[in-house]
């Protein structure tokens, strides 16, 4: 479920960082509503699978605040990249 987590993590802050990219004029407003609901879609499956893996990984409420905080924040999906590739390293090395 991990694994899941952080691929739905990088395609949400991709997709956020889209979404800002039509504010600014890079991207056509023509995809607006296309755009949205993606990463309207993506940013719901974000937030169920942040809580499924916090139940199952038993993290405290201040990291699955971090990691909701971090789903609003643009570019901060790298350091939730980050974090979650330590926590699967570790696991890999307990399970070794």
């Amino acid at each position: 479920m991990l694994k899941y987590f952080r691929v739905i993590s990088i395609l949400e802050g991709l997709s956020f960082l889209i979404l800002l990219s039509v504010t600014l004029g890079f991207v056509s407003r023509d995809y607006v509503s296309l755009l949205g609901m993606s990463h309207g879609v993506l940013f719901m499956l974000y937030l169920l699978l942040s809580l499924i893996v916090a139940n199952k990984q038993q993290w405290s409420l201040l990291t699955w605040l971090s990691l909701f905080i971090a789903s609003i924040v643009p570019f901060a999906f790298i350091g939730v990249e980050v974090f979650l590739s330590r926590v699967l390293g570790h696991q890999k090395l307990a399970e070794a």
